[in-house]
């Protein structure tokens, strides 16, 4: 029989050390930063500083969006951070601005540029793209640039305007769980555009859009697409190639279980 010292000894060891590990994690609430979730007033500047604080922190850092709509402008998420290991829990649905003058020629509505260390749960993005498709408007929701080590998980992006998630120049990037929701008669709204990356892993999600489900461009290496439901757009594609003069080619590209469903007469070319 074990020693039952030993076992409550064992048990006061774990319990000190869950309690400072969770210590030794610092959360920024997005509304005790001056967020209104109410979908209609400008909650950029509390999610950058946010950002900026959680950046700064020697410790982890939990960005944390609770429940509700937050309209945000346009967001650029700096990287250089102090911090590697800054997460971003998302419990609510982030807006775009319905007229797309608010965000002008960014190409970008959220960019993450040179970031190491993020990764982000759950929420939706709302790029409220449905009234600028007929003018080809020029936005993509959510960009990753010049970044490492980035986890996506259950992110849900609506109605993007174009693009819906854009990895370039990055390196070790894990999607997972990703949902992609735009109606098949959305120009240019592929659902994970990549390029200039390496180490790309695209798993277990469903991108139902008007254009491709993954777009692949130059400078891709070692992708890998594992169960996608994608449909009713124009599937996986590797295009763009030799647009410019010595462009990097892509290699080793690997997808497996992919479901396609086609509805041709929903289809945008």
């Amino acid at each position: 029989m074990e020693n039952p010292i030993s076992f409550l000894l064992l048990i006061s060891f774990l319990s000190i050390f869950f309690t400072k590990t969770i210590a030794d994690v610092v959360t920024f609430n997005v509304l005790k930063l001056g967020a209104n979730p109410n979908g209609k007033t400008d909650s950029t500047k509390a999610f950058l500083t946010a950002w900026e604080s959680a950046c700064g922190s020697s410790k982890p850092a939990t960005i944390y969006v609770p429940r509700g709509k937050y309209l945000i402008k346009q967001a650029h998420f700096k990287g250089k951070c102090k911090n590697k290991a800054i997460i971003f829990r998302i419990d609510g649905t982030l807006v775009a601005p319905s007229n797309y003058n608010m965000i002008g020629n960014a190409k970008n509505w959220l960019l993450f540029h040179g970031v190491d260390g993020v990764s982000i749960h759950g929420g939706s993005l709302d790029g409220q793209g449905s009234g600028l498709w007929a003018c080809k408007a020029s936005s993509k929701p959510l960009g990753f640039s010049n970044s490492n080590n980035i986890a996506i998980t259950g992110l849900t992006s609506l109605n993007s305007q174009m693009f819906h998630i854009v990895i370039n120049w990055c390196k070790n990037v894990k999607l997972q769980a990703i949902k992609v929701l735009a109606t098949g008669k959305s120009p240019n709204t592929d659902g994970i555009h990549v390029q200039l990356s390496s180490e790309i892993s695209i798993l277990n999600s469903r991108i139902s859009t008007g254009d491709d489900c993954v777009s692949i461009g130059p400078g891709t290496t070692n992708l890998r697409i594992q169960n996608i439901f994608c449909g009713p757009g124009h599937g996986i594609s590797i295009g763009s190639l030799a647009k410019d003069f010595e462009e990097a080619g892509v290699q080793n590209v690997t997808d497996r279980s992919i479901i396609y469903l086609y509805l041709r007469t929903q289809q945008m070319v």
